[in-house]
């Protein structure tokens, strides 16, 4: 009656070592380390870079554990390990003044930071610790607001150039055309005008949308930008904001960095380590600007970029990344305010591309210069602190204008980087700092310690109740509280959840609500026995029609907590994420887990005469004497 399968506990015991595997890491501690990332666009660190990191410290006498090279998103980093804070510091002075020789102008960023002691074969199978989140590390808070408006008025005079210049050199007249907040207004001296420029501009610019009206007594077309060109719109300056953010906290060094939309304007940027509050406001708020400049192919500019001779009048020197110096001219062709779109793509030949959009002016332009200068270099640099450096040089293959490729980039990473940085150079849409929180490293430590030890004591209290009330069951039940908590953990850990104080809160709640179930089993199991069952008939019926009250609660339950991540923000949605994991597992551990136990425990005992699940009020049985008084009092009845 009361045997599980082999294949139920088959499942049980994979599902322990799931936990168990998952687990197992968020036990092993950190080891003080240093993080070494490029600071350049055009920088990434390699093996070579790795090498050099490590002879340097082996020169030095400076001990170390271990040094990896994290290739993992947009910006590669090498993290060396050591064995206390004091060799960290030491090494993190050295390296910095060794990678970066001038210190104002560095290439680097030394930081220092803390690695998992995780080994090798637990990382290899993806099995990480849980990160920790700003109020548990300690850092810095921004919630930004994004001028997607400003974004919109952007793109909007960008189509004003553009119907200009279609109007015009399809000679249709029109008696002005005027930018209003969200619409373009041209004026007509007559409906059959307006009518001809209506189909022209419909026929071009798919992302118009157009509308006949009257003014002032004159015909006029009201230009808008059609609401799926306007939410792209809005995506693109969002995303664009969010990777201009990654590559700008990639100086501050900061390994684990949570930088997301939230909602649908604004932008939650968290930095966990950083304490320097003006420089973190700083460097998120800078500017970056975007050139094309033609390179100078002349007998004295390539003397100047030998370094044989000066830099010729009009001409300027920068540096391709780590490589060789190219000399280019001081016109600029384009800048990054006149680029539209940028979009990683395959050429005629299949082979990596980058497709540019310019807006009209600066496309007319790129015409006029490209028919000039066919098959010599032009070179794309970006301005930042003042400082220039060349993201790419490409050659003019033919004439072209707002839209047209760099060509000859190898590789689809390479494409997909200059993309990036070319939309990513400056941000499509103003932002703005609404809220600032600063969380002290202090007091994150003290917030850890404080929550684990609300934790300990809560499943302590629950664990010596259930023992005393409930005995072998209470230990059953204290031990599916036990997995459960290891399942939600290793959840977690799996996940690679950032866990933080209002997560804390939901495993604590969470081992409330679990041991809540295992109350409803035993005590529907002790109904059972009050009946006059046996004793393997009331652990079945006991787990049988408790069943069904515990997924009645802890759906409705998950139905609150789905809510909570869907309409909550920052904290809420992430006690909203634990909670509801924890449900998922409760359910599992309270019924499924301990159901198991039990009956390898008692279900192959035929002759079980009582279980050991505390004491069972039976009602007391009637007297004699009250029973014959009962059964002469005659019955009741009622009269109308």
């Amino acid at each position: 009656m009361n045997r599980y399968p082999l294949w139920k506990y088959l499942i049980i015991a994979a599902a322990l070592s799931f936990g168990a595997l998952y687990t197992l890491p968020n036990f092993f501690g950190e080891w003080p380390a240093v993080q070494i990332a490029s600071v350049k666009a055009t920088v990434h660190a390699d093996t070579g870079v790795l090498t050099r990191v490590q002879q340097t410290l082996q020169s030095a006498g400076i001990e170390q554990t271990g040094a990896t090279l994290d290739m993992v998103g947009l910006n590669p980093a090498v993290f060396v390990r050591f064995r206390n804070d004091d060799t960290q510091k030491k090494a993190r002075d050295l390296l910095d003044k060794t990678l970066n020789p001038d210190p104002s102008d560095p290439t680097w960023v030394v930081a220092p930071n803390l690695v998992s002691r995780t080994p090798l074969w637990l990382q290899g199978l993806r099995a990480l610790p849980m990160y920790r989140g700003l109020d548990l590390r300690g850092g810095v808070h921004f919630l930004m607001q994004v001028d997607l408006q400003e974004a919109l008025k952007k793109r909007l005079q960008g189509f004003e150039g553009d119907v200009r210049t279609l109007l015009r050199d399809k000679d249709v007249r029109h008696a002005g055309i005027t930018l209003n907040q969200d619409s373009l207004l041209i004026r007509f001296r007559d409906t059959a005008t307006r009518g001809q420029a209506a189909d022209l501009i419909g026929s071009s610019i798919t992302d118009l949308a157009l509308r006949e009206d009257i003014d002032s007594g004159d015909p006029v077309l009201i230009v808008t930008i059609t609401p799926a060109a306007r939410k792209a719109t809005q995506d693109n300056a969002l995303t664009q904001n969010i990777t201009t953010l990654h590559n700008r906290i990639n100086e501050l060094g900061v390994a684990e960095p949570v930088i997301q939309q939230e909602g649908a304007d604004r932008v939650v940027v968290e930095l966990p380590g950083v304490q320097d509050v003006a420089r973190a406001k700083d460097i998120i708020g800078r500017t970056a600007t975007l050139e094309a400049r033609l390179v100078d192919m002349s007998p004295e500019g390539q003397q100047a970029v030998m370094g044989n001779s000066p830099v010729p009048f009009g001409d300027e020197r920068f540096t391709v990344g780590q490589q060789a110096p190219v000399v280019v001219k001081k016109d600029v062709i384009f800048s990054g305010q006149q680029l539209e779109t940028a979009q990683s793509t395959f050429d005629e030949r299949q082979q990596p591309a980058v497709s540019i959009t310019l807006n009209e002016s600066a496309g007319r332009y790129m015409r006029k210069v490209t028919r000039e200068n066919l098959k010599k270099p032009m070179a794309v640099i970006m301005f930042e602190k003042g400082r220039g450096e060349v993201l790419e040089v490409a050659t003019i293959q033919s004439e072209f204008g707002s839209r047209f490729q760099i060509t000859g980039l190898g590789t689809t990473q390479r494409s997909n980087d200059l993309a990036l940085l070319l939309r990513a150079g400056a941000l499509a849409a103003p932002m703005q700092i609404i809220e600032e929180r600063l969380i002290g490293p202090s007091l994150g430590a003290d917030n850890v310690a404080r929550g684990f030890r609300s934790t300990e004591w809560g499943f302590a209290a629950i664990s010596v109740f259930m023992c005393l009330y409930y005995v072998v069951f209470g230990v059953v039940s204290v031990l599916g509280l036990l997995i459960n908590l290891m399942l939600l953990v290793a959840l977690l850990s799996m996940l690679q959840a950032t866990l933080t104080l209002p997560g804390i809160a939901a495993i604590a709640f969470t081992l409330g609500m679990a041991i809540d179930a295992n109350v409803l089993i035993n005590e529907r199991i002790r109904e059972e026995l009050r009946k006059g069952e046996v004793p393997q008939q009331a652990i079945s019926h006991g787990y049988e029609r408790a069943f069904a009250t515990i997924l009645d609660s802890n759906v409705t339950t998950l139905i609150a907590g789905i809510f909570l991540f869907l309409l909550g923000s920052g904290p809420v949605r992430g006690f909203a994420v634990v909670h509801c994991l924890g449900i998922v597992t409760s359910i599992f551990s309270a019924v499924f887990v301990s159901r198991g136990v039990v009956n390898l425990l008692y279900g192959s005992r035929k002759r079980l005469k009582s279980l050991p699940i505390g004491q069972v009020w039976r009602p007391t049985a009637p007297s004699s004497a009250g029973a014959a008084a009962k059964r002469t009092q005659p019955a009741a009845s009622t009269k109308a």
